[in-house]
């Protein structure tokens, strides 16, 4: 394993609203990886754990929603690595898009 990407995405909209906004769209993020598509995911408190799979190759992710922010982490296998840098940017991108 490789470590981990982590973003922090600030917003404005409460905890709750936050949150509801992420469960409706965060299966968007699964395109970081070529094919990727979410196999798992459960809510822990207000912690979203999720898993993304392609390419042979499995993602833990986790998005914690607080009341002005959402910090999230991803743990690419060390096959992704390479790809970090690309996969951050993708993630800094997109994920503000699954509060607006």
């Amino acid at each position: 394993m490789t470590a981990p990407i982590e973003v922090d995405v600030p917003h404005r909209l409460g905890k709750t609203a936050a949150r509801e906004r992420i469960s409706n769209g965060f299966g968007k993020l699964a395109d970081f990886v070529p094919g990727g598509a979410i196999t798992e995911h459960r809510w822990e408190g207000d912690s979203l754990h999720f898993t993304v799979e392609g390419l042979g190759q499995r993602v833990s992710a986790r998005m914690d929603v607080s009341d002005a922010n959402v910090h999230c982490t991803f743990t690419l296998p060390a096959f992704l690595s390479m790809f970090s840098d690309r996969i951050r940017a993708k993630l800094e991108r997109e994920a503000p898009k699954l509060l607006e």
